[in-house]
């Protein structure tokens, strides 16, 4: 059911625009409570008739997004997030989450009016958007980081790693100025070795 929205609604749409609902929530939520009319053709009319005075909720409207835009255009918001083996974030970072860190920030953004040009999935810095009202857009970045306890743990693990082939190493070449021959056993690359360790920790 198509109706006219004479206020701005979460999760639907800003004033004056025509969507589509189910006839229920319109005729049980939205036209009780004026914030829609129905979009036949009478109110089609008397919205162009109204027009001045909706200018005037429009602009409002407008000089709010504004303020909005000024707060969040160029803002950076910090992510500490934990990665998994691969490098990748346990899940990705979500549209609610930005918008309640920029909540958090004393700025309300509705999360359906955040955009990422790409899902979110491993550290970095990003670009997401904000589309406050109509044409108005505000530009900000996402930064995530590796949690730093689980930074210095892995720290740990690879500096373990390297010593113990390092040992190896070592032994190895003891073994060989002995002339002694050591039993013969599938090697790994040091690289292998150290990614193992550290794959054991972030399994741990």
């Amino acid at each position: 059911m198509k109706v006219i929205l004479t206020e701005k609604v979460p999760a639907l749409g800003n004033i004056g625009e025509i969507v589509n609902v189910s006839a229920g929530h319109a005729r049980n939520y939205l036209v009780p409570n004026g914030l829609a009319m129905v979009a036949d053709e009478g109110n089609k009319k008397l919205l162009a008739a109204q027009q001045k005075s909706l200018g005037k909720k429009i602009q409002a409207q407008k000089d709010a997004a504004n303020e909005i835009k000024k707060k969040v255009e160029g803002l950076t918001l910090e992510l500490i997030k934990k990665v998994g083996a691969s490098g990748k974030l346990f899940g990705t970072v979500t549209n609610a989450e930005l918008s309640k860190e920029l909540e958090n920030k004393g700025v309300l953004v509705e999360r359906r009016l955040i955009h990422l040009e790409s899902p979110i999935k491993g550290l970095g810095t990003f670009t997401a958007k904000a589309k406050i009202f109509q044409d108005i857009e505000a530009t900000f970045k996402v930064r995530v980081s590796i949690d730093p306890k689980q930074a210095e743990e892995l720290k740990v693990a690879q500096e373990e790693a390297l010593k113990a082939a390092e040992a190896r190493k070592k032994a190895a070449a003891e073994l060989k100025a002995s002339g002694e021959t050591a039993t013969p056993v599938a090697e790994m690359t040091e690289e292998q070795r150290l990614k193992m360790e550290v794959d054991k920790l972030l399994r741990s």
